[in-house]
């Protein structure tokens, strides 16, 4: 079993990606015990010794940060705060996020500023590593004072309420821990906060949504290049010189693969009766190029996040200072997840003007794809499932960073509603997805009106692995099992450009 050591080393996408998909073990570094506990010891004396309140220590949450509390209360404050925080609803979030958010909230209380105990932590790590996996609901978080009550859900299993999942089933938490020898972990001064102020749900929502839209980008520009070919497209608007003289990394990092991709076509390098190609096609760079730009800033904003210290109080034992601030505010979340929806949305937009085109008939390609168009409608609607996708996707873009609401009777008086961006991002994402799959499922047929001609032989190889799950379509069948096949084509296919340009997104 493979294991990862949580420590104040850089967390890296890649490391993310793996610690999941691979089902590595977490454990604490030395150094990160040693982090938390000095922490821990520190204000353990500091609220011994110190008569002056302490925000969320010593005194109420919120609006109630002026009540005072007795130090025989400490703990029960801290309970308290969980069971009353965990308000969530909506649908339950899935599995594979609050198991990020568990990783990345023990990161974040690895940094020794967090002032919680180290039993907390390792609790955190027993639930990753035996898929103990607290259920969350999507809605309640503000996305301000941290993911309040996404976190409180996350929470409830270490003081032995809620609910969990353990192997595809809901239980309730007492059961688990009975089953496994556990205690409740008794919440001491501080922890309540430290567990639920925090941007881990909106954190774990942005880095699953990055590790699909980075594998979607590079998918993007092959189905595109696909689409380029069997509508018999020019090459010309993909010289690197065209680009080269506007400047925008992805713009020229989109050109570059695009010609990799076809290197060595029969179909791109045949001569062209048409002049030029519509926008869908001859500005592919401009398009999908911008959004990879927008993608880097995104991922750029959520590197530094999931490194982070983001509750509050924070606890800076080194310099004998407990400062009550805002790390936990969503903001920069926000603005970099409705970023990420927005780019998202115009690869999904280009790519269905590419299938549009791709039906309509036009440069020697049969109405709707099929050899006897009016008897079969072919691939009509395949189009109108994309439009549907699109607008859909269009609607989700309005963007949750500029909505703020008052809340805690004016205390918490801006608000990012970062967290209504994560989950409308992510369905954004899971819409392109969709949008993709129908391009592909529309260029690979259109394709083989082309024959004898070849393209690539990166696009031949793709399309014939393509092949070995949806067939050619001849005459009509039911068509949403292929679109359905095609998706999950998109999920599982290796992508292997054998070049330098698959780096990156």
């Amino acid at each position: 079993m493979k294991t990862h050591y949580i420590s104040d080393e850089k967390l890296t996408f890649k490391q993310v990606f793996d610690i999941i998909k691979e089902g590595y073990q977490l454990a604490l570094s030395a150094d990160a015990i040693s982090k938390i506990e000095k922490c821990r010891a520190y204000l353990d004396h500091k609220i011994e010794t110190q008569t002056a309140p302490v925000y969320g220590i010593t005194t109420g949450f919120g609006s109630l940060c002026n009540t005072s509390i007795s130090k025989e209360d400490l703990g029960t404050l801290q309970k308290n705060l969980v069971m009353s925080h965990a308000c969530g609803t909506g649908d339950e979030v899935p599995s594979e996020i609050v198991k990020l958010m568990l990783l990345l909230k023990v990161q974040s209380l690895s940094y020794g500023h967090s002032g919680v105990q180290l039993k907390t932590v390792q609790r955190l790590i027993d639930f990753f590593n035996n898929n103990i996996i607290p259920v969350v609901f999507e809605m309640g978080s503000l996305g301000a004072s941290g993911d309040l009550s996404p976190l409180a859900h996350m929470s409830l299993p270490l003081i032995g309420l809620g609910e969990v999942r353990l192997e595809g089933k809901v239980v309730a938490t007492v059961e688990v821990l009975n089953h496994f020898g556990w205690q409740p972990i008794e919440l001491q001064s501080k922890e309540g906060l430290a567990l639920l102020n925090g941007t881990q749900f909106m954190s774990a929502y942005g880095v699953y949504g990055l590790l699909k839209v980075f594998r979607l980008s590079m998918l993007a520009d092959i189905i595109a290049s696909l689409s380029l070919e069997a509508f018999d497209g020019r090459i010309e608007p993909f010289y690197d010189a065209v680009h080269q003289i506007r400047h925008h990394k992805g713009q020229i990092d989109t050109a570059s693969r695009i010609r990799k991709i076809l290197e060595g076509s029969q179909l791109i390098n045949q001569s062209k009766v048409h002049v030029q190609d519509p926008y869908s096609f001859r500005c592919i760079p401009q398009v999908h190029g911008a959004s990879k730009d927008s993608v880097n800033y995104v991922a750029y904003v959520f590197s530094n996040e999931i490194n982070a210290v983001t509750d509050n109080p924070t606890i800076f034992p080194d310099e004998d200072l407990i400062i009550s601030a805002g790390n936990f505010h969503g903001q920069p979340l926000a603005l970099a997840l409705d970023n990420l929806a927005i780019a998202c949305a115009e690869w999904g937009n280009i790519s269905e003007r590419r299938t549009y085109q791709l039906v309509s008939g036009k440069r020697g390609l049969p109405p709707f794809l099929v050899a006897n168009p009016g008897l079969n409608s072919g691939f009509m609607i395949p189009q109108y499932t994309s439009a549907s996708l699109v607008s859909q996707n269009k609607q989700l873009c309005t963007p949750a960073s500029v909505d703020s609401i008052e809340s805690s009777q004016g205390q918490e008086d801006h608000v990012s509603m970062g967290a209504n961006a994560a989950t409308k991002a992510l369905r954004v994402i899971k819409n392109l997805e969709r949008i993709l799959a129908i391009e592909l499922f529309n260029a690979a047929q259109a394709l083989e009106f082309r024959r004898p001609m070849k393209s690539s032989d990166y696009i031949e190889e793709f399309v014939a692995s393509y092949r070995k799950r949806v067939a050619f379509i001849s005459e009509d069948k039911l068509m949403y099992p292929e679109i359905e096949k095609s998706v999950t084509f998109l999920q599982e296919v290796p992508i292997t450009i054998p070049d330098a340009l698959i780096k990156g997104i």
